[in-house]
This record gives structure tokens, C-alpha cells and sequence, in this order.
């Protein structure tokens, strides 16, 4: 993610991704989909800097984005080498913050209506 927007973009695009151009915002949020991942990933930035990228999951039913959250979760723990803060852990609506020296990640699960589960990669900001 320090890589400039539009080098960051081709390299998605050089991964088989494709910009779903239907749903971008003004060069501030583009939107990419692929046919060989179950999620669509969002790519946030300001001008040339990425700012954030979050991964979209929806899933045929509740268990299998549990199952998905939980195994996520565990293996986050395990390569960052710490435990997550989680202000949320019902059955049906989970949440997992963790914090790394670059930024955070944050995996939300919310099964109320239609099962889905997000992964969010956000740089952290120079404070002033």
C-alpha cells in the first residue's frame, strides 16, 4: 500500500483485476472485481497516496462468513503476533481491529440480512 495510486491500480490489474468503472467516485474510490476472487476489493485514496483497501465478501450463508471471519482472525493473530481489539463479538456481528506499525486492519462480519464480511486495510495518517 505505499506504492502511488495508479501504480498500485496497474498492479491489480496486472493480477487479473478488472475496474468495475459503474461503481468508482470521482478518482477518490475505485472499485475492482475478478473472476478468480470471491470478494470485490475497494481501493480509497487522496490524489497519489493510498489511503485504504477494503475487501467486500458475500457468501450463500451465515456460517461460511463466520467461518471465514474466525480463520482470518486466527491467522492475523498469528502473523502480526497479536491479539485484536473487539468492541463487537455477537454471533451475527463481529468485529476484529488490529493494529501494525503501518496502519490497521479490520475484519467485520455482519450476518443480520445477507452474509457479509469485510477486510480493511488502512494506512495510518502522519499526525500534524
Amino acid at each position: 500500500m505505499g506504492l502511488p495510486t495508479a501504480q498500485f491500480l496497474d498492479s491489480l490489474l496486472a493480477r487479473g483485476f478488472v475496474i468495475d468503472s459503474a461503481h468508482c467516485d470521482s478518482g477518490k474510490l475505485t472499485v475492482l472485481t475478478s473472476d478468480a476472487v470471491t470478494y470485490k476489493l475497494l481501493v480509497a485514496n487522496d490524489k497519489d497516496r493510498v489511503l485504504a483497501v477494503q475487501e467486500n465478501y458475500t457468501a450463500s450463508d451465515n456460517d461460511s462468513t463466520r467461518q471465514l471471519w474466525q480463520q482470518m482472525r486466527d491467522d492475523l493473530e498469528k502473523e502480526l503476533g497479536t491479539w485484536p481489539n473487539c468492541p463487537k463479538l455477537g454471533d451475527d456481528h463481529k468485529i476484529a481491529n488490529f493494529e501494525t506499525d503501518g496502519g490497521f486492519i479490520i475484519l467485520t462480519l455482519k450476518n443480520t440480512y445477507t452474509p457479509t464480511m469485510q477486510v480493511r486495510y488502512e494506512v495510518k495518517t502522519p499526525e500534524k
